[in-house]
């Protein structure tokens, strides 16, 4: 695989005490170098990076990314492509009744990160539009702390 090389962008990694303009360049999908003018390949993709930021992975410690399992899900594969979020902590989409189902066609097939918090509620989070609005919680029988302990 031959090296990307983002040019001359504003690095920031608080991680490695980093805020200036800088090169950084990838191989074999890692970070190969940073720096001023950083050595690459002579056959690297260049692209220019001034005026933009370039950083880590973005992680958003709040969503809900089951996508076509409730009607507050966004499609985390489609949304990282366009925020930079490489991590997407999910905050209680599915419940105990469909968190198989929400792992096995949403979270292990993604090519982003996505760890789940387990909803209380058996079926998750549902119901929510301009006409409908009913909370899982709404009918305590949907809350069951055995079911979730199963799941678990």
């Amino acid at each position: 695989m031959a090296e990307l090389v983002l040019k001359g962008g504003r690095v920031i990694d608080p991680s490695q005490n980093l805020d200036g303009i800088a090169d950084v360049v990838f191989a074999d999908g890692r970070v190969k170098a940073v720096g001023r003018d950083a050595p690459h390949a002579r056959d690297a993709e260049v692209r220019d990076a001034k005026g933009l930021n370039v950083a880590a992975g973005l992680i958003d410690p709040h969503t809900h990314v089951y996508w076509g399992g409730t009607s507050l899900g966004v499609d985390a594969p489609a949304l990282a492509r366009t925020s930079g979020t490489t991590t997407f902590v999910d905050a209680g989409s599915s419940g105990p009744g469909n968190f198989h189902g929400f792992r096995r066609h949403v979270i292990e097939p993604a090519p982003v990160r996505i760890l789940p918090y387990l909803n209380i509620s058996f079926a998750g989070i549902y119901a929510f539009s301009a006409t409908v609005m009913v909370g899982e919680c709404a009918d305590i029988r949907l809350l069951d702390l055995r079911e979730c302990r199963k799941v678990a």
